[in-house]
């Protein structure tokens, strides 16, 4: 009897066409299921009876209420080597083994310059406009010569930064733990302060790991600190940034706009504020959707699954 494996959130449904799972096909029976499943009881009951379970980054958590109710699941892939969705801790007690996979690489940073410019030039405004038979609307902005804030120099932070220096714009950088040694080595100025990077930044992007440190670390306060004419990106993570403080800065014009890809709750609800504000342009996030970044995740999940089944797993998270 071969051993069950559910691939979760496939939204598009191109996992099984972005790794040769034919590889495990004689002794795993794979289903990929389409749709994100809210009910904890729906989800149960498609899963209850895995013992392999693949899962897209933070799109369904495994807190250890939910994995206290699937005895069966022994082996938990994640896209990714972080996924902070997954109660490790108590995976690790109830004798599951957490894996991840690697990935492209290039996929988050892409979209994040291509909200900027998006932003800067109201391609969306523009777009719409032709499509209901206008013409020439709006008043884009510059990035030559501007200054581009990033709030973190990291992989993803430091990519932004060579974009922005391409592009002609005076890049500096703050994070809690940046240096004036990276700063150099990037070739950025380091900001002394948070509250100097938002205060003299046109373009303001958000590149760190969502922790106790960061979350929340945008609100009110900071957002008043912003130019009027500014812009903020959020490529990284919901919370880092307050969403209602975000809200209300778009609505009364405390900055020009900003564009985010991640929410504090995924999928975004219908009613939620974010989905009518004008000046805020919003992707579902789809830092991590590529082509490449996909076939990376799931040839690594088919890998890691060949791990377990030789008893040597591999890319072991915890």
């Amino acid at each position: 009897m071969k051993i069950r494996c559910a691939i979760l959130d496939d939204y598009q449904q191109v996992a099984l066409q972005s790794a040769d799972w034919g590889l495990i096909s004689d002794r795993v029976e794979v289903t990929s299921i389409d749709r994100h499943i809210d009910d904890p009881e729906d989800l149960i009951a498609r899963i209850a009876e895995c013992e392999i379970v693949v899962i897209m980054r933070e799109r369904t958590p495994f807190r250890s209420d939910l994995l206290a109710r699937l005895p069966r699941l022994r082996l938990l892939v994640t896209t990714g080597m972080r996924n902070a969705s997954i109660d490790l801790a108590a995976a690790a007690a109830q004798g599951v083994t957490v894996c991840g996979t690697g990935g492209a690489g290039n996929a988050t940073a892409e979209l994040t310059w291509a909200l900027m410019l998006a932003l800067a030039r109201n391609i969306v405004p523009e777009h719409n406009a032709i499509r209901s038979g206008g013409w020439q609307s709006t008043v884009g902005s510059d990035l030559y010569g501007k200054t581009l804030g990033v709030l973190g120099l990291g992989k993803l932070g430091s990519k932004i930064a060579q974009f922005g220096q391409v592009f002609g714009m005076d890049v500096i950088a703050w994070s809690q733990n940046l240096t004036q040694e990276r700063a150099d080595e990037a070739g950025v100025k380091l900001a002394a302060s948070k509250e100097e990077l938002l205060a003299s930044s046109d373009y303001v992007s958000i590149h760190l790991v969502l922790s106790d440190r960061t979350r929340g670390l945008i609100g009110a306060a900071d957002l008043k600190q912003m130019k009027p004419t500014a812009y903020l990106v959020n490529t990284s993570r919901g919370p880092i940034v307050d969403s209602a403080a975000l809200a209300t800065a778009l609505q009364e014009g405390w900055i020009a706009g900003a564009a985010v890809d991640v929410f504090e709750t995924e999928p975004l609800p219908q009613d939620d504020p974010y989905r009518s504000l004008p000046n805020l342009l919003t992707t579902p996030h789809i830092g991590y959707v590529s082509k490449a970044n996909y076939e990376a995740f799931y040839r690594d999940a088919v890998a890691d699954i060949e791990a377990y089944l030789a008893g040597a797993p591999v890319r072991v998270l915890g």
